[in-house]
């Protein structure tokens, strides 16, 4: 569950060409900046506007005035971008998403349908088809120790040997209120992540993240 197409539909998302060259995401993570750049210059003219240099946005969006956002940069169709968001760069960001209030994104692709919608912190991250993260739930994505990031599962430990990891999301994930992912998090499609969480490693799909670690399968 560690790889792409364990975690996400590609048919969601405008970046399906790039991510698809990789086997696990956080191999995606170092592209990104330049891959925007790429995709940005051949998008429809018809339908997205360059509001400023390398900042491309679908003219469906809606920018709340007060947010920053630098490029590189994409938005798409019918997304909003909320009061005093801060897109810090090379964010590539979907359809039908919301990027809320006091958000901040670096280094980051969005599925489509994705939520952050309050005081959130999504650093060096994929977020897959309409997962949402609640108030104030993060992406911790350097540890304290400055050491290259190890994924997680179980017994099992695979190096990455990059520095800088947030979390992956899976479709359809939800992460509860005030919850931390730390660098490697990784969470499989349809789990849920109890509010206040601090969630290490891999948590399964279709799986309950509950509170001190404990996790559950999910019933039909």
């Amino acid at each position: 569950m560690y790889k792409i197409n364990d975690l996400f539909d590609l048919n969601h998302t405008i970046a399906s060409d790039y991510l698809s060259e990789y086997e696990y995401p956080w191999e995606a993570l170092k592209g990104i900046k330049e891959y925007i750049v790429e995709l940005g210059n051949r998008l429809d003219k018809n339908e997205y506007i360059e509001i400023k240099d390398q900042v491309w946005v679908h003219k469906s969006a809606d920018i709340y005035e007060s947010a920053c956002i630098n490029g590189p940069c994409i938005i798409g169709a019918n997304t909003e971008v909320r009061h005093c968001a801060f897109i810090r760069g090379s964010a590539l960001v979907g359809d039908n998403c919301v990027v809320g209030n006091s958000v901040e994104l670096k280094n980051v692709i969005l599925f489509d349908n994705v939520q952050v919608p309050h005081y959130n912190y999504v650093g060096d991250s994929i977020l897959g088809y309409k997962s949402h993260m609640g108030a104030g739930s993060i992406t911790s994505n350097i540890r304290s120790d400055k050491k290259l990031i190890t994924v997680h599962n179980g017994d099992e430990d695979m190096d990455t040997g990059i520095k800088k990891i947030g979390a992956m999301l899976g479709d359809y994930v939800e992460v509860g209120c005030n919850s931390v992912l730390n660098p490697g998090t990784i969470i499989g499609r349809n789990s849920n992540i109890y509010p206040t969480s601090c969630v290490r490693g891999t948590v399964p799909e279709n799986s309950i993240y509950k509170n001190n670690g404990k996790v559950i399968a999910k019933h039909d």
